[in-house]
């Protein structure tokens, strides 16, 4: 099964397997309760400036994409993505990747599938 990607507000599936949130902000109205996470990688998120630069604009994603691929390789989040590729060795890649943006094409969720999907 391959990594999945799925926004927190849709409903929670039996097929969800292991799921993380890798948002670095809290989504807005979702308890901790509610969103029934088995972990939050907030520090594999975008940094904050390139997160503000990007503002979910599709027109600047594949830019996006180019620059948080080299956070994860060369900044703060380097360890939680290796932590992240651990997690869905462990579980045969059947892990759903939770992020909170309206867009489900254009976020950073995808831009961990397709680095998970590779491995």
């Amino acid at each position: 099964m391959p990594v999945q990607i799925k926004r927190i507000y849709n409903e929670e599936d039996q097929n969800d397997g292991f799921r993380v949130l890798v948002d670095r902000v809290w989504p807005r109205g979702m308890s901790k309760e509610s969103a029934n996470l088995d972990e939050w990688m907030k520090n594999i998120g975008p940094s904050n400036e390139l997160r503000k630069w990007f503002n979910h604009d599709p027109e600047k994603f594949s830019e996006f994409k180019k620059k948080y691929k080299d956070e994860l390789q060369n900044g703060d989040q380097k360890e939680e993505l290796e932590e992240l590729k651990e997690l869905t060795k462990k579980h045969n890649k059947h892990i759903t990747l939770l992020f909170s943006a309206k867009d489900e094409k254009n976020n950073q969720a995808a831009v961990l599938k397709e680095i998970l999907d590779r491995q």
